[in-house]
C-alpha cells in the first residue's frame, strides 16, 4: 500500500510585491534581482490580524471541496511551517479548528524550505501503517513575518502563501522513494538568531533585529546548489530512472540558478521543470505544492514526478512518486 496524492489546493495573498515595488525600498533594482533569482513579484499577507493558519485553512478548505469530502474524514493534518502563528498551540492545531476537522490529530514540522518533503515522507508512513485513511500535508509560511525590509539581501526573496495536499491509500500509485538529509552546521551560514530558548525575546534582540532572517548568502548558495541537485540525481540512479522516464521536477522555489543547476544534473530538459518563482518567490514550505498546483491539469496518472528541496539550518532531500489522477477533481 502507497500513500497517493488525491487533491491539491493552494492559496495565495491578494497583495502583490513586486520588484519595482523594492526599488523604493532599498538600494535594489528590477534587472538585478531577476538577473540573480527569477523573481519578478511576491505575495504578501499585510493584514496583521491573518497569519500563517489562515493561509494554511484556506488551502484545506479548497482542497476538500475539490475532492468531495468533509472536514469530519480527516485523519491527521500535518503543518510544515518556519512561521507558525505561536509557539503554541501547533497551526496544525488552529488549522484543525478553522476547517472543522473535529475527528483529527495534527502537529507542525519545520525543516525550513524542505519542510513540505519532510511532512510529506511523514504523512505517507501514516498512510502505509493502514491505520489512517485521509491525511492533509499543508505547507504554508507568512514570511512576511520574518523579514527585515531593509536588508536587500534577504527582503527580494521571500513571499507568503500557503498549499495542501491530501494523501490516500493506493495500490497503484503514490509515494515510492525518498532521500532526506540535515546537517546543522548549516545554521552557522542561515538562521532565525533570536525568539527561541537560546536567545529568547528581549529588548536588545528587538533592536538588533535578531528576530527576522539571517543569511550569509554565498555558502548557502553552494550548499544548495549541490546538495539539491545531487540528492536529485541519487534518487534517480537508486530508482533506475533515466531523464526520459521522469515526467517532472519539481524543485523548491529559491533562485532560478539553483534550479536550473538541479535540472541539468538530472540531464532533464527545461519544459519538464516546474516553475513559478517569477510570481511567487520563495514562499518557504508552500513553494512545491503551490507548484503542483500551478501543474496540475497537465499532470497525469502514473507520471513519474521528482521533488527537491533544500533549506536553512541545513536540510535537504528528495522525493519520487508517482501520479495519481489525470484531471483536477471537482
Amino acid at each position: 500500500m502507497r500513500a497517493a496524492i488525491t487533491s491539491v489546493a493552494g492559496y495565495l495573498p491578494d497583495d502583490v510585491l513586486t520588484n519595482a515595488d523594492l526599488e523604493k525600498m532599498v538600494d535594489t533594482n528590477d534587472e538585478w534581482i531577476r538577473s540573480r533569482t527569477g523573481i519578478e513579484e511576491r505575495r504578501i499577507l499585510k493584514d496583521p490580524t491573518k497569519a500563517t493558519s489562515d493561509m494554511g485553512a484556506e488551502a484545506v478548505k479548497t482542497l476538500l471541496e475539490k475532492r468531495g469530502i468533509d472536514a469530519t474524514e480527516i485523519d491527521l493534518i500535518i503543518v510544515a511551517t518556519v512561521t507558525a502563528d505561536m509557539h503554541f498551540p501547533s497551526t496544525a492545531n488552529l488549522i484543525a479548528h478553522k476547517v472543522g476537522a473535529v475527528n483529527s490529530w495534527g502537529y507542525d514540522l519545520s525543516a525550513a524550505c524542505s519542510g513540505f518533503i519532510f511532512a510529506l515522507t511523514t504523512g505517507a508512513k501514516f498512510i502505509e501503517s493502514g491505520q489512517y485513511k485521509k491525511v492533509v500535508i499543508v505547507g504554508a509560511d507568512k514570511m512576511s513575518s520574518i523579514i527585515d525590509y531593509t536588508d536587500r539581501t534577504t527582503c527580494i526573496l521571500f513571499g507568503d502563501g500557503a498549499a495542501a495536499v491530501l494523501l490516500e491509500p493506493s495500490e497503484n500509485h503514490g509515494i515510492i522513494d525518498h532521500k532526506l538529509h540535515v546537517d546543522g552546521n548549516g545554521a552557522n551560514f542561515l538562521r532565525q538568531k533570536a525568539g527561541g530558548s537560546l536567545f529568547p525575546p528581549t529588548h536588545e534582540t528587538v533592536d538588533n533585529k535578531e528576530h527576522v532572517i539571517w543569511q550569509d548568502g554565498q555558502p548557502v548558495f553552494k550548499a544548495a546548489v549541490k546538495g539539491m541537485a545531487d540528492v536529485s540525481y541519487d534518487i534517480m540512479q537508486r530508482n533506475d530512472l533515466a531523464p526520459d522516464d521522469v515526467a517532472w521536477l519539481v524543485p523548491h522555489q529559491a533562485n532560478l540558478r539553483i534550479i536550473d543547476a538541479t535540472q541539468r544534473r538530472m540531464g532533464l530538459p527545461a519544459e519538464k521543470v516546474m516553475i513559478n518563482i517569477q510570481k511567487y518567490g520563495n514562499t518557504t514550505a508552500a513553494t512545491i505544492p503551490l507548484c503542483l498546483r500551478d501543474w496540475e491539469s497537465q499532470l497525469k496518472a502514473g507520471d513519474n514526478i521528482i521533488l527537491a528541496a533544500f533549506g536553512g539550518g541545513f536540510t535537504w532531500g528528495a522525493v519520487y512518486l508517482q501520479w495519481a489522477y489525470d484531471t483536477p477533481q471537482s
